[in-house]
């Protein structure tokens, strides 16, 4: 009993040292942004702040423009979520339940743009992009993105809709329910448990891509957070603190989401391991 109760504490002693070491890089931080150079760089590293800079989150938010970037990072990460979980679900449904010639070879044609990395696209996107006169706008955000995300989304989305009984189609259909009744009425309220997974890997994707938008953007008033902290580190060369909160505000947000989404998400990745 003992011997139970000492590899416990062990393990708990642990656990909390790892939760610790794991937690401290996002302490730093939010310290780091509400302190001045003098505590940064020596005065008072780790500590909490001697004063409460609070004004380092107005100076990026209105001097670095950090509102606008934030403003267009919710735009261009909503959309793509949207019509990513849109198209991966009406193509899944294509590509599962509909019978036509060249399903298998449309199925593999969107498997193999998992082994396509995102970066390796740059100069044709940009071309293509060139051509239609989108670059400079959301659209030259929102298309590369969608289209990057549905691979993986439609896998997704298909090992979800195969465990679907078939049978559920074909009762609705002898009902009188046509084909666009069966997708939005039967099988779209079915297919929420893959909806957060979908959700949460394309919000990581979008939010944080750094590339296209600094290839893609060059007017400062479609500029994301990502390209945004760029710049903010260039306007304020000697005063770190507006730095730090750039930094904060377009990290949290990562953790909000992750955090109001985790159980849908382990229960979705739970449920296509046992249906899979």
């Amino acid at each position: 009993m003992k011997n139970i109760n000492a590899k416990n504490a062990v393990k708990y002693a642990v656990l909390i040292f790892w939760t610790l070491v794991s937690l401290f890089p996002l302490y730093y931080m939010l310290m780091f942004s509400l302190k001045d150079n003098s505590e940064i760089f020596g005065a008072n590293i780790i500590g909490l702040p001697e004063q409460w800079l609070w004004s380092n989150y107005s100076k990026a938010l209105t001097a670095g423009n950090m509102g606008l970037y934030f403003f267009n990072s919710c735009i261009v990460t909503g959309v793509t979520i949207l019509c990513t979980i849109l198209f991966s679900l009406m193509a899944t449904y294509a590509l599962e339940r509909m019978v036509w010639k060249g399903r298998k070879q449309a199925n593999a044609l969107f498997m193999l743009g998992l082994t396509v990395p995102i970066h390796a696209a740059i100069l044709p996107v940009f071309i293509i992009l060139r051509k239609l006169h989108m670059l400079n706008s959301y659209q030259s955000l929102i298309v590369p993105y969608i289209a990057f995300a549905l691979a993986m989304a439609i896998m997704i989305c298909s090992s979800f809709m195969s465990s679907i009984p078939v049978e559920l189609e074909e009762s609705a259909c002898i009902d009188g329910a046509g084909i666009y009744r069966i997708f939005w009425v039967i099988i779209c309220p079915l297919m929420k448990p893959a909806f957060a997974s979908v959700a949460i890997f394309t919000f990581l994707q979008a939010w944080n891509e750094l590339m296209f938008a600094i290839i893609y953007i060059s007017d400062a008033k479609f500029r994301t957070l990502s390209v945004g902290i760029q710049s903010l580190s260039g306007a304020y060369t000697t005063d770190w603190g507006p730095i730090g909160a750039g930094l904060v505000i377009a990290t949290f947000p990562t953790l909000i989401v992750y955090l109001l989404m985790s159980k849908k998400i382990q229960t979705s990745l739970m449920a296509g391991a046992i249906k899979g």
